[in-house]
């Protein structure tokens, strides 16, 4: 392929078992226990005690496109927390309860076990959980408010997010700011529930976030993800989803703007260990600029007892400029051929040049057409968040984007 940067496209579909189970499903969540595998690698740890981990060398499969020197000592155990170092500011309808709460509670730790050394070392080393609860049968019909502002230094955290049966709800979080974050998300989908999260990272060009986002997804649930990355120097997520029930749906979308010198890495994985669920996951992104980096990893593993399982996920990367770097590598693992259907796609190229062309043959100057086929290429995950304001603002901000890159 024609591009203008450099880039790396893998994927693999595998048949095989996985390793041994362990219970991920805490009390006091309103659900079955159901046991979950730690991974879906053989030698893949989940532990809420950090000691269980090895601190990481970059040869491991999960940390090798990492730059673990730009993770300040988030990885090691260096890096000690700092007074003050986040503002949260929760907005949220009448009849939603926000807490703070100790790691004791139930509902902590609920979701999933921490999978990595960074987010065990979150665990074991937030303050208090934030935890916002939606009552259920709740019909939330302005979304849930949560602004993370970087004051500086460095910071762990933990929040829930919790979504009784049959309740629906959107909740937006937001991270600005400059702080070095490490934290873990946790999101309890009742049975019936409908919840969709809006993640924004928009931080300074100096912050460093690595985060674990786990879902639980109850029986006919409905959980639907939207993550935005744009800002910060170093940015890797980790969302995950599980299912407690049958008829379980998750839709994960993802976008994400690298710029010089920049590393956003997104790392998924959907364990579909549950009968007739389905996901979807599709995540873009666009790169500008010399050392510009994005990593994007979809692991998706079907194990034998989920028959009738549908998923399929998708990656598309704009490079932009020379300099710029996109590792894509999506995954699929089946253990039984009584599923639905499943698939995977990814590609990375640079602009369409036919595309421009017709603009330009119409009058549009280049730089207007350049950002027409930008916003054309994030334009329908965009339309998957569902609040207008927040829609227009992002768009607003890929503009601002290019017309940097052109200045």
């Amino acid at each position: 392929m024609n591009t203008p940067g450099s880039s790396t496209t893998a994927g693999s579909i595998e048949v095989g078992t996985a390793g041994a189970g362990a219970q991920l499903a805490g009390p006091g969540t309103g659900r079955e226990s159901v046991a979950h595998p730690v991974d879906a690698r053989l030698d893949a740890v989940a532990s809420f005690d950090v000691a269980d981990f090895a601190v990481p060398n970059g040869r491991e499969e999960n940390w090798r496109f990492t730059p673990l020197n730009r993770l300040r000592g988030l990885h090691d155990g260096t890096a000690e927390a700092t007074r003050g170092a986040l503002k949260v500011d929760v907005s949220a309808p009448e009849g939603v309860t926000v807490e703070a709460v100790d790691r004791t509670d139930p509902r902590v730790g609920a979701a999933g076990k921490p999978v990595d050394r960074v987010a065990a070392q979150a665990f074991s080393s937030f303050g208090k959980a934030g935890v916002v609860s939606i009552p259920r049968d709740t019909r939330l019909t302005e979304p849930v408010r949560i602004t993370i502002q970087g004051q500086g230094g460095t910071a762990y955290g933990h929040q829930v997010i919790e979504v009784g049966a049959f309740a629906e709800a959107v909740v937006v979080i937001e991270h600005t700011g400059d702080a070095v974050l490490a934290a873990n998300v946790e999101y309890l989908v009742g049975d019936g529930a409908k919840l969709t999260v809006v993640s924004i990272q928009d931080w300074d060009d100096t912050a460093v976030h690595v985060a674990q986002h786990t879902a639980l997804v109850g029986r006919d649930a409905s959980f639907k993800s939207v993550v935005v990355t744009f800002g910060g120097d170093l940015v890797r997520l980790h969302p995950r989803v599980v299912y407690g029930s049958t008829g379980g749906e998750a839709d994960l979308y993802g976008l994400y703007f690298a710029d010089a010198g920049q590393h956003l890495e997104h790392r998924l994985f959907i364990d579909h260990d549950t009968p007739h669920c389905r996901s979807n996951v599709a995540y873009k992104g666009a790169l500008q600029g010399k050392d510009a980096r994005a990593v994007w990893i979809g692991d998706v593993l079907i194990r034998a007892a989920a028959e009738g399982t549908e998923t399929y996920e998708l990656n598309r990367n704009l490079v932009l400029s020379d300099g710029a770097r996109v590792d894509s590598v999506p995954n699929l693992e089946i253990e039984t051929g009584e599923i639905v259907g499943a698939g995977h796609a990814s590609a990375t190229g640079r602009f369409d040049d036919e595309q421009l062309f017709y603009l330009q043959a119409r009058g549009i100057p280049a730089d207007e057409a350049r950002r027409l086929v930008v916003r054309g290429f994030f334009g329908e995950l965009v339309q998957q968040i569902g609040l207008p304001e927040l829609q227009d603002r992002l768009i607003e901000k890929i503009d601002a984007e290019l017309e940097a890159s052109v200045a």
